[in-house]
């Protein structure tokens, strides 16, 4: 689902609810299913109108919180989570759904803190696609100290900080300026020259790119990268067309299968902090 942030099952509707008591034709459906929840989450768009409703949705959080408190339907050990989406304070759906099939943030958007140090913003956009697009064993594996990387389009250094930050050694490739700061701790090599040009001496753990070019070019040269061994793994944008961007993934994919001789693992997402592109993980199966 890349441009689908959350998915929930809707199990009830509630369309006119009455403010007097709102909780309690929700808490008869949760009595109903016999299901144990470990929280309950009070959602709303990620629009105007939703902005609006996010003081309701923490009162009402609450509220149904200490109702499932006093029915015994609370359980910190137990998988499902309670969902709760208000389109507004007389509406609202309710979703049942296992932590296995959610994303684990309300909404689906990791709030992630821009770091002073990071020389751009862009650096969010990496560290939500770690988030999003590895699981947690895979991070704790793929990302450790020591190892290395490449950068194509690095400059200043947004997702090259991400890798800095956990000791990881970075060959920047760009022709431009590379912030001070990230030089100054001796884990990156500024290599002046054209990202897709460039061929390592030596095979890296990543390599990662967010360079402006067609997706089918970027997508293509991927591929070479991991055909060749030049990279175990990589995470890459692909800036999409207007119109026609799910057959424009298709072609892309495709494309990268064909080139390669093995199985890929191919994931992507259409990230909160990188809405005018997609962002994938490929690896080889």
């Amino acid at each position: 689902m890349i441009f689908t942030r959350q998915l929930l099952p809707v199990n009830a509707q509630f369309d006119a609810l009455d403010p007097k008591d709102r909780v309690g034709p929700i808490l008869a459906a949760v009595k109903a299913s016999g299901i144990v929840f470990d929280d309950v989450w009070v959602e709303t768009a990620d629009s105007p109108a939703g902005e609006q409703l996010r003081a309701f949705a923490r009162s009402f959080e609450s509220a149904m919180a200490a109702a499932l408190k006093r029915e015994k339907r609370l359980d910190a050990r137990s998988v499902h989570r309670l969902h709760l989406f208000a389109h507004s304070g007389t509406r609202i759906d309710l979703s049942m759904a296992k932590h296995a099939d959610t994303a684990p943030w309300k909404g689906g958007i990791p709030r992630l803190r821009f770091p002073s140090e990071a020389p751009s913003r862009s650096t969010l956009k990496l560290e939500e696609g770690f988030l999003v697009l590895l699981d947690e064993d895979e991070r704790a594996r793929w990302l450790q100290a020591g190892m290395t990387a490449v950068d194509l389009g690095a400059c200043p250094g947004g997702w090259t900080y991400q890798f800095v930050r956990r000791s990881i050694r970075t060959i920047a490739i760009d022709n431009g300026p590379m912030a001070e700061s990230l030089m100054a701790t001796g884990l990156v090599e500024h290599v002046r020259a054209d990202g897709f040009r460039y061929q390592p001496q030596k095979p890296a753990e990543w390599m990662v790119c967010d360079m402006v070019e067609q997706p089918i070019k970027v997508a293509e040269r991927m591929a070479t990268w991991l055909r060749e061994g030049w990279c175990r793994r990589t995470i890459f944008n692909l800036k999409l067309p207007m119109k026609k961007r799910w057959p424009e993934v298709q072609r892309c994919f495709a494309a990268m299968r064909e080139a390669v001789p093995f199985e890929l693992d191919l994931r992507a997402k259409q990230l909160y902090h990188d809405r005018e592109e997609i962002t994938v993980f490929a690896t080889r199966a």
